[in-house]
C-alpha cells in the first residue's frame, strides 16, 4: 500500500484510510475480520467520530481491534470531535473538547489518539479556548497530532494563530461529481454560471501552501447526503467513462473512480466507507493506477462539467 508524509503528522500513514461509520453495522467478528483485511491491504489509517451513531462505532471499533490481535502501535487512529446532534449543538468548547476525547479513548478502549480533528466549524468557538484544550491533550499524551474536518481558510488562519501543534489535517468532501474543490477557478468571472461562485475561498491551495493534508471523504457520492453515483440512471455518461478506463484497467470502476481522486497532485489521502471486505479489497486497486492527464479531463467532463 502507498504511503504519504504528512507534514508533522504521522509517520508511514497508508493513502487510503478506511472510515468506520458503517461499523456498528457489523458484528464484533466481522468487524474484526474488517480491520484484518484493511491491515492486510497495507491500509493502517481509520477514521472516526465521536457523533456516528452517537459513540456506538467508536466502540465497536474498539471491541473489533481487541477480537483482531492487531497491535495497536502499527495503526493509525483518528477520530473526530465537535458535532453534538443529541443537543442540537457544534461544540468546540474546551470542556466540550476534553470530555469527548476522554469518552472516545474510553469507547475505543485505547490509551491516546494519533489524530483528532475538530468537527465542523462551531459559530461560537474561541481560538483560545481550543488552544488551551490541545495543550492539555498534547501533554497528557492523549492525542498525538491535531487537524480540522469541512473548516474554510480564515478559520484556519485564526486557528493557527493560537493553536501551538501543527494542523496537519482537513477532512473535505470530494468526488468526481463534487468536483468544487478543484475546479471552482475554472469557472472565475464567469456572470454565465452559479459554478463561478466561491464557495471555499481557495480552500485547497490554502492546504497545500500550509502542508495541510487533504482526506477526501464520501468519494464516490453525489451532492451532500445523495447517495452513490455508480451505476446510477442520473449519470450515464460518467459510468460509460468509468467503465471504459475500468475495462482497460481491469479494476472496478470504484477503484478508476478513487483514482481520479488520487491523481490530484495535491497528494491527498482518500476516505473508503465500505464494510465488506470484496469492495475494500476492490477500492485499493486505485492505489495501482495513475490516470494519465487526459484520461483524468474526460472523467471531469463525462461527470457534467465543461470547459470554460
Amino acid at each position: 500500500m502507498e504511503t504519504i508524509k504528512i507534514a508533522h503528522g504521522p509517520e508511514n500513514a497508508s493513502r487510503m484510510i478506511l472510515g468506520c461509520m458503517r461499523m456498528p453495522d457489523l458484528s464484533v467478528q466481522d468487524a474484526a475480520e474488517m480491520l484484518k483485511t484493511a491491515v492486510d491491504l497495507g491500509i493502517n489509517y481509520f477514521d472516526n467520530a465521536t457523533c456516528y451513531t452517537d459513540g456506538v462505532a467508536e466502540t465497536r471499533f474498539g471491541e473489533a481491534l481487541k477480537a483482531s490481535g492487531l497491535q495497536r502501535e502499527k495503526l493509525i487512529v483518528q477520530t473526530k470531535c465537535g458535532l453534538c446532534f443529541d443537543r442540537n449543538e457544534f461544540d468546540w468548547t474546551r470542556e466540550n473538547i476534553l470530555e469527548s476525547v476522554d469518552d472516545s479513548l474510553r469507547r475505543m478502549g485505547l490509551d491516546y489518539l494519533d489524530v483528532l480533528l475538530l468537527h465542523r466549524p462551531d459559530l461560537l468557538y474561541d481560538p483560545e479556548e481550543v488552544a488551551e484544550a490541545f495543550d492539555l491533550l498534547e501533554s497528557s499524551g492523549k492525542v498525538r497530532h491535531f487537524g480540522v474536518s469541512n473548516v474554510p481558510p480564515m478559520m484556519l488562519e485564526l486557528l493557527r494563530k493560537y493553536v501551538r501543534q501543527p494542523l496537519v489535517i482537513n477532512q473535505l468532501q470530494l468526488s468526481l461529481e463534487q468536483s468544487q474543490l478543484i475546479d471552482q477557478a475554472f469557472y472565475i468571472n464567469n456572470l454565465s454560471t452559479d459554478r463561478s461562485i466561491d464557495r471555499d475561498n481557495g480552500l485547497l491551495d490554502f492546504c497545500r501552501l500550509h502542508d495541510i493534508t487533504i482526506q477526501a471523504w464520501s468519494p464516490l457520492q453525489y451532492g451532500m447526503i445523495g447517495g452513490c453515483f455508480l451505476d446510477h440512471p442520473d449519470y450515464p455518461e460518467l459510468n460509460a467513462g468509468l467503465d471504459k478506463l475500468a475495462k482497460q484497467y481491469g479494476v472496478t470502476k470504484a477503484a478508476i473512480a478513487l483514482a481520479w481522486i488520487l491523481r490530484h497532485p495535491a497528494n491527498m489521502q482518500v476516505i473508503v466507507g465500505t464494510m465488506n471486505p470484496t469492495h475494500l479489497k476492490e477500492s485499493a486497486e486505485a492505489l495501482s493506477i495513475r490516470l494519465t492527464h487526459r484520461e483524468w479531463y474526460e472523467l471531469y467532463l463525462a461527470s457534467g462539467k465543461y470547459l470554460p
